[in-house]
């Protein structure tokens, strides 16, 4: 059985995002910690938001994979932006790989700052490998 993405009726449609995931039971839950847009020595690639949230999603990628996981089986996502950040740029760079036909959940928020000096952008994701 494959995670099943739902976009009820009478609620928004979109295809950034869906609102419910089900996923079937022994499924693996692979769980990737906040990845912001930083280089394997840790810098940060750059100071648009944009070229941040990039980055940051190509490490969350390369996190997947090390368990075994790609982008298709991630349930959920959570983007933060710190506040001023220009959401679609930020956004935008990373919507095209977030959408699909049966979108994952996404959450997108605000905040006041981020753990790395000079990051903009911090991405988490929750995936699962069906059994």
């Amino acid at each position: 059985m494959a995670i099943e993405r739902i976009r009820p009726e009478g609620l928004v449609r979109s295809p950034a995002f869906s609102h419910v995931a089900v996923v079937p039971p022994g499924s693996t839950t692979v769980y990737v910690g906040g990845q912001n847009g930083v280089d394997e020595s840790g810098a940060v690639v750059a100071p648009d938001v944009g070229a941040q949230a990039a980055r940051a999603l190509e490490n969350a990628r390369v996190a997947l994979a090390a368990a075994g996981a790609t982008l298709d089986d991630v349930v959920q996502w959570t983007v933060l932006f710190v506040e001023g950040a220009d959401l679609r740029a930020g956004y935008g760079a990373i919507a095209g790989e977030l959408a699909s036909e049966h979108p994952p959940l996404v959450t997108a928020a605000f905040v006041a700052g981020l753990g790395v000096p000079g990051a903009l952008v911090e991405i988490t994701a929750i995936a699962a490998l069906a059994p």
